[in-house]
């Protein structure tokens, strides 16, 4: 199966082409265009493709569609963009007012029969119906992060949220729209992917519903054999695999730990402490001193793509090893650096001496040393960029104690003994927040099953003490009570946990000061999560996947039940959908998952959620469930 970043931007490049494929031509001598997207649009690309490659691609120009534009003539314009209302009404004014020569217009999801008539009727009173060239289905409406893993939605996420899904006063109406528009996106990347899966979830909640909506319209798809979005997979089957992927559609509710632990590696501690979103990270950095005497802070944006190999390298690395890697970079280049000084000075370059450079031995080594400084500049970058995000993370470590949290954590849902009580924690006036402590103890609590009324409300108390709004734990209080996935939490996390390795950096004299931070290394273990992933891929019995229902959307008749068809091999390839919000820690676990597996490609798992949470947009969201408790 190929990965799903990749067939987005093959979709992407394609439709930029004016959905023409791309030839050798193409890229020499590409068609001059101006992009038009809207939010959505831009969400998707913008992770995708750099400005630098849509400069390749011949875009000159790309904005907004309800920004002011000028007419542009001669140019035409490839729109891509939802097919809602307000924007049809735009593209209707575009065509009244004649902006541009020819329109290329892409719907990231495909257009109703009404709206499509109301765009021709819109096309028909501008009096330009010659100039709409083309009107393309996408199929694009999910965000590729990486190869292995997408969300639905950046833009009005919370209309597809835990909150949205859980909260107390939904109508029928109102979760069946929620439903249809995270179906609508699943049938999206599938028709990217250009495979059929086969579908497993549990029963009784909102996955269940997601399965089942997903299962019919796949069916509806593949029963119009004349429009079917799948039917290259016969002529085409070279290209795919014989076995076709697993999806298993999960809700958030199987694992509530998780999103609320505090983590360790650098991709997920970018997400929980600073401004990371859509592979885009703000770090806050000192400017100096300000004119009345205060420190000015000014904020960087770094990009963190598949072309930065040392974020490819180390994103799911413990961030002490992180650290250590910029800091060996950085004295590799140092020393890089050294040997272009010592050449400039025996060519006699820094006393303005052109003399040497005549000489056939010095040549050779300065044409050497000209090809290397492209990738000695890149290399010095790199190194500020991850240096400053790193810096970020270590302040955040520092100020918060995140190294103590995490390893509580770890120690709590392994069931390991801990150095110092819960209480202990909760009730220290140190500098951890309030949140801190409130994430430590849900995941506590979760892992306890025998806590006394008493006992909680001694620690609500504390933790009321300590500063916390007391609303998530309302909320999770109510979940416990209801969910039967607390039958299990004393096993769900067994085998977590850490252990402290001493930092080389203390005594190398390392540009960070990581003395008082821990060395800590994560053991290997599966979360439930993955944990359910392993079950279902490798077809293991086991009491909580055994209930889970089974559809296949290619078999004319669907025979619901737990149980698989007979003589079916362990699955290759998987995509796990959490409806509800995903998280770093979970994606990388399965990451983990996958190169554990053998030889290397011999799994393939995709991680897709509704949307990426981290612990304080989880919390935030937890809390105003607990307010409709009050």
């Amino acid at each position: 199966m190929a990965g799903i970043r990749e067939k987005q931007i093959a979709t992407l490049r394609q439709m930029l082409n004016l959905n023409q494929p791309i030839s050798k031509s193409t890229v020499n001598e590409p068609t001059w265009k101006i992009l038009i997207y809207d939010r959505f649009g831009q969400d998707i690309i913008s992770p995708l493709i750099s400005v630098q490659e849509l400069r390749d691609l011949g875009v000159t120009l790309h904005v907004q569609l309800h920004s002011d534009r000028d007419p542009i003539p001669d140019v035409p314009a490839v729109y891509f963009c939802m097919p809602s209302e307000e924007n049809l009404g735009r593209i209707g004014q575009d065509l009244q007012n004649g902006l541009y020569d020819t329109y290329h217009l892409n719907f990231i999801s495909p257009i109703s029969r009404q709206r499509l008539e109301d765009l021709a009727a819109a096309a028909l009173h501008a009096n330009c119906v010659t100039s709409v060239h083309k009107v393309f289905d996408q199929y694009l409406n999910f965000i590729s992060l990486e190869d292995d893993m997408f969300i639905l939605k950046h833009q009005n996420s919370d209309a597809i949220s835990y909150y949205s899904i859980n909260k107390g006063e939904m109508k029928d109406t109102d979760m069946d729209a929620i439903m249809d528009n995270i179906v609508d996106s699943l049938f999206c990347v599938f028709a990217t992917l250009g495979a059929v899966p086969i579908i497993r979830s549990p029963r009784g909640n909102a996955a269940e519903m997601v399965a089942e909506k997903l299962d019919k319209k796949l069916r509806e798809n593949l029963r119009d054999t004349r429009n079917s979005l799948f039917i290259m997979e016969a002529g085409q089957a070279s290209h795919y695999s014989f076995q076709r992927p697993l999806l298993i559609v999960l809700d958030r509710n199987v694992d509530m730990a998780t999103p609320l632990h505090h983590t360790w590696t650098y991709q997920a501690l970018a997400h929980d402490v600073l401004d990371l979103s859509l592979n885009r990270v703000v770090v806050e950095e000192n400017a100096g001193r300000s004119p009345s005497g205060g420190t000015k802070v000014k904020t960087r944006a770094c990009n963190l793509d598949a072309t930065d190999k040392f974020w490819i390298g180390h994103k799911g690395s413990p961030f002490p090893t992180v650290v250590e890697a910029i800091q060996v970079e950085l004295e590799e280049y140092k020393s890089s650096e050294e040997e272009v000084k010592k050449l400039k000075a025996s060519m006699g370059i820094d006393n303005d001496s052109d003399a040497a450079i005549m000489m056939s031995d010095n040549t050779a080594k300065l044409t050497s040393a000209v090809n290397t400084l492209p990738q000695l500049l890149e290399k010095k970058r790199l190194i500020d960029l991850h240096t400053t995000i790193a810096t970020a993370i270590l302040n955040h470590i520092k100020a918060r104690k995140l190294d103590t949290f995490f390893e509580v954590e770890e120690k709590v849902m392994g069931k390991v003994a801990l150095d110092k009580g819960i209480m202990e924690i909760i009730t220290d006036n140190d500098s951890s927040t309030p949140e801190d402590k409130m994430r430590l103890f849900i995941i506590y609590y979760i892992c306890s099953l025998n806590m006394s009324e008493v006992e909680l409300d001694r620690f609500s108390s504390a933790l009321q003490n300590a500063g916390c709004d007391l609303a998530p734990l309302a909320y999770i209080r109510r979940w416990k009570q209801y969910t039967r996935v607390t039958t299990n939490a004393t096993s769900q996390y067994m085998g977590s946990g850490t252990k402290t390795v001493f930092s080389k950096l203390v005594s190398q004299g390392s540009a960070f000061v990581m003395e008082g931070v821990k060395n800590l290394v994560v053991k290997k273990h599966n979360l439930p999560v993955t944990r359910i992933v392993d079950e279902l891929m490798e077809l293991k019995s086991s009491p909580e996947t055994e209930d889970y229902r089974h559809f296949d959307p290619k078999q004319l008749r669907q025979v619901d039940g737990a149980q698989q068809p007979r003589n079916r091999a362990p699955f290759h390839d998987a995509i796990v959908f959490v409806v509800g919000g995903g998280n770093y820690i979970e994606y990388q676990n399965l990451v983990d998952y996958a190169k554990s597996k053998g030889v290397q490609g011999s799994k393939r798992v995709i991680y897709g959620a509704t949307s990426l949470n981290n612990a304080k947009q989880f919390l935030k969201q937890l809390s105003l469930l607990g307010q409709e408790i009050h």
